[in-house]
This record gives C-alpha cells, structure tokens and sequence, in this order.
C-alpha cells in the first residue's frame, strides 16, 4: 500500500513520535517507551512513517534506530499554505467590507439625526 505524508501525520500518535524523533534519535524500544500503547503499536505507526518518508530506521548491531526525516512535512506546508493565502485574502475582504458598511451607517445615522433636528 503507497501511504503518503498526510496519512502519517492524521494519527496523534504518528504526530508525537514524529515530534519526539524530530528531538533526538531513538531505538525502537526507546521510542516505545515513551508512550502508553504495545510496541507493536509502535512498529506499526514506524512503520507507516516509514514508508512515507518521515523515518528513516537504521540497524546498528542488534538495536533499530529510529531518526526523523521531516523533509515530506513540506508537503503538508504547501497544502496548508493555499488555504493560508486563499483565507487571508477572504477575510481581508470580508473586513474591508464591514469596514464599508460602518461607515455607510453612521452616515446614515448623521443623516437621519439632522434631519430630525430641523422638524
């Protein structure tokens, strides 16, 4: 199965051993010790990282070392980044049109005030 880097970074868990290896190289068993769920849990989600490019598992004697690889998170920053741009300039606009429409009624209130004062 291809997996790409939004699936890896859509489970919590995938997210903070993405967030703990980007700190500091682990094993296999150090990573799984830092959280609450089976180590086959954690091979599992190293495993999907794995194969989207977000760890890199390397052997060293008898010990796996897990290293993060956040390159692919540049994906995710583009993806984000045309919403970012799209929704700034929507509520930029939405802004300059509440802007408008204040002005547009005080006017109205001046208006409507002075020309209760001369009747």
């Amino acid at each position: 199965m291809r997996r790409d880097v939004f699936q890896a970074i859509a489970d919590p868990n995938r997210r903070a051993i993405i967030n703990l290896l980007s700190q500091q190289r682990l094993t296999l068993n150090g990573v799984a010790d830092k959280f609450d769920v089976s180590r086959p849990a954690i091979s599992k989600h190293i495993k999907i990282l794995t194969q989207c490019g977000l760890v890199a598992v390397t052997r060293e004697g008898r010990e796996r070392y897990c290293e993060a690889r956040l390159q692919k998170l540049g994906e995710v920053s583009k993806w984000v980044e045309q919403y970012r741009i799209f929704w700034t300039q929507k509520l930029d606009a939405l802004g300059v049109f509440l802007e408008q429409e204040s002005v547009t009624e005080k006017s109205k209130r001046k208006t409507k005030s002075k020309s209760k004062r001369k009747h």
